[in-house]
């Protein structure tokens, strides 16, 4: 219970630090030009999930709905749905008794194009942000939401709602334009995340934007139009409960960097430790890569990290993360130097850099929502998703420098050309399982030939099926000599190769002849003479005895009953030769019976034979 409590403790003593750190509020414009009364500019706050519209405007008419209106439940009818040659309804929707994400789903679902949320107290303008993981919520609608949101004042939503019940038309225009900075043609942007792939749909959205986003991130970076630098939130144990069990779990370097517990267990799982060490890991793979000049190899690290290094299958480990690591060419021991020692009583110098760049400088303000991308020092707002991310990196150049990526929708790269994408490959066939697409490059292992290979595609592929020893002999040994070729590779085996009879080895790499002489395992008889072959043996016997292979024994002294090896051959030819002679003999007997049998039926139809009576007289006299 004490522990327990110190936990609760520390976790507001966080908090609190947090209260009082810099949070900035990203706003944008919202214009009214009409009714006359209410015509301005104002500031509205853009929420933290749909997609905001970076460097453009949109136009609409407000509909405050005179039921369900704080959008907690479905609407019927699609009622906001505009008509052919109409404005796009914005919706007007009070705060209040549910999330605002689920306000948001409702407003879309009902056709809405874009929703307006009136504070229901008088205060600053707040960031509406997507439920925390464990809040009971339905949640899994937040990735599907694609219309823009913003958060407006209390007074102004009264004088809204005050046009609208008068009569009037409230006609808006949302303006993106200077939501984000757009100084130069070089966009400079963070993004800030965690390595932690078990906190619910956050970390999976999280995850998918990597791997969807990767392909234009990386275009952008080899040409120079994008300088991407990726960052970690951690924080410190208060010095009070640096002993504590809560704080030895989650932290590393004597409690100056910590993570929570993945599960929230402190009895099972991965500890906030294990998420500590994985971020520092990420954070000197981008060093390393980037003093290197390949910082985009960064993408490429966190994608197959998470496909073949995941929590849920336990693999969340160093030596997963080395072997991915090492299939991308980087290198390890530079990695291993910049992690230094995590039981050290020191400040670790990448992670402190880490909590350096969480405090806000100028206008960015803290980071304190994970993920979180901040582009030219301003922090994105919206659904993390490829197209919305892309829109606003490209509205963050200056007018007219964007480059043609931001004007087309064609973005392909070959990230198989380097380093063959870090797949796996043979060599000797060309065969790879790198497979360029429009999202980047996959590992997955090929179909050849209509020959279908298995495995993972990073380090591991081999063919399987029927078909599978015509190509590269199924990946499995094959060796020739003294004109004599064996083969590990079984047609009608699914997959795995085995060394053939008279070998032994593991089927891939080798296959080692067996002695069958030396380990006796044949030609053991008594009489028999062995002699070793290449795959096989040969087997003799003396005193003019008969092997036989299959029973393992020498038979029959018949070269002194016979006169000797000649006699024996005769007496076997002798006796062939009355056995085809007497079975033709008694083949051609039984022919010239049927013949004989064939013939007398024949000439009966005719005439009678001796052995017939006169049958024909007597039918004909008893007409």
């Amino acid at each position: 219970m004490i522990e327990k409590l110190r936990f609760v403790v520390s976790v507001w003593i966080l908090l609190w630090g947090y209260c009082w750190g810099r949070f900035v509020v990203e706003k944008n414009n919202i214009r009214i030009t009409s009714p006359n009364s209410l015509k301005g500019t104002y500031q509205c706050a853009i929420g933290n999930f749909g997609v905001p519209k970076y460097g453009g405007t949109m136009i609409g008419s407000v509909v405050y709905p005179s039921e369900n209106q704080k959008a907690c439940k479905d609407f019927d009818n699609s009622p906001f749905k505009s008509k052919p040659g109409g404005f796009p309804t914005f919706v007007l929707i009070d705060r209040g008794d549910c999330f605002f994400t689920l306000k948001a789903w409702n407003a879309q679902k009902g056709g809405a194009a874009a929703i307006l949320v009136v504070d229901d107290r008088i205060e600053p303008l707040i960031t509406m942000d997507t439920p925390e993981e464990g809040s009971n919520s339905n949640d899994d609608y937040v990735e599907k939401i694609n219309i823009p949101s913003a958060l407006i004042s209390k007074a102004l939503g009264g004088s809204i709602k005050k046009a609208l019940l008068k009569g009037d038309m409230v006609k808006v225009n949302l303006d993106w334009r200077e939501a984000l900075p757009h100084p130069d043609d070089r966009v400079e942007y963070e993004f800030w995340t965690n390595s932690n792939d078990e906190c619910g749909p956050k970390c999976d959205m999280q995850i998918n934007f990597v791997k969807d986003f990767k392909g234009a991130a990386q275009l952008l970076e080899r040409k120079g139009f994008t300088q991407f630098t990726p960052h970690y939130i951690t924080w410190y144990c208060p010095d009070a409960f640096i002993n504590s069990k809560q704080c030895k779990s989650e932290c590393i370097n004597n409690g100056r960097y910590c993570a929570p517990d993945p599960e929230f267990d402190f009895s099972r799982g991965y500890e906030g430790k294990d998420v500590v060490m994985q971020n520092l890991r990420q954070a000197c793979f981008f060093r390393v890569a980037n003093e290197s000049g390949k910082p985009w190899q960064w993408w490429d690290y966190i994608t197959d990290f998470s496909i073949r290094c995941p929590m849920k299958e336990n693999k969340y480990t160093e030596e997963c993360s080395d072997q991915v690591i090492k299939s991308l060419g980087v290198d390890l021991k530079k990695i291993k130097d910049c992690i230094g020692d995590p039981a050290a009583d020191a400040d670790n110098l990448v992670l402190k850099a880490e909590q350096d760049a969480q405090i806000g400088k100028g206008p960015r303000g803290d980071v304190t929502i994970l993920p979180t991308l901040v582009i030219n020092n301003g922090q994105y707002r919206g659904k993390l998703e490829k197209a919305a991310v892309l829109k606003a990196i490209c509205a963050s150049f200056q007018e007219t420098t964007e480059p043609s990526i931001c004007l087309t929708p064609d973005m392909e790269t070959n990230e198989c050309l380097e380093n063959n994408g870090g797949c796996w490959q043979d060599t000797s066939t060309n065969i790879t399982a790198c497979r360029d697409t429009f999202r980047g490059r996959v590992c997955e292992c090929p179909i050849v030939q209509n020959v279908k290979f298995v495995g993972d595609g990073y380090t591991h592929c081999e063919a399987s099926g029927a078909l599978r020893c015509e190509i590269n002999n199924g990946g499995c040994w094959m060796g020739t000599q003294s004109g004599r070729t064996f083969s590990a590779c079984i047609d009608d085996r699914t997959k795995g190769c085995k060394c053939p009879p008279g070998f032994r080895g593991d089927g891939v790499r080798s296959c080692e002849d067996i002695d069958e002489c030396e380990e006796k395992l044949a030609c053991q008889c008594p009489e028999c003479k062995c002699k070793n072959t290449w795959g096989s043996y040969d087997c003799s016997c003396s005193d003019g005895l008969f092997y036989i292979r299959e029973n393992d024994m020498c038979i029959g002294k018949y070269a002194a009953n016979s006169g000797g090896n000649g006699g024996l051959i005769w007496l076997i030819i002798f006796l062939l030769a009355a056995a085809v002679c007497g079975g033709y003999a008694f083949y051609k007997y039984r022919i010239q019976r049927y013949m004989d049998s064939e013939i007398r039926a024949i000439m009966a139809q005719y005439m009678p034979l001796d052995n017939q009576p006169e049958v024909h007289n007597q039918a004909h006299n008893a007409l």
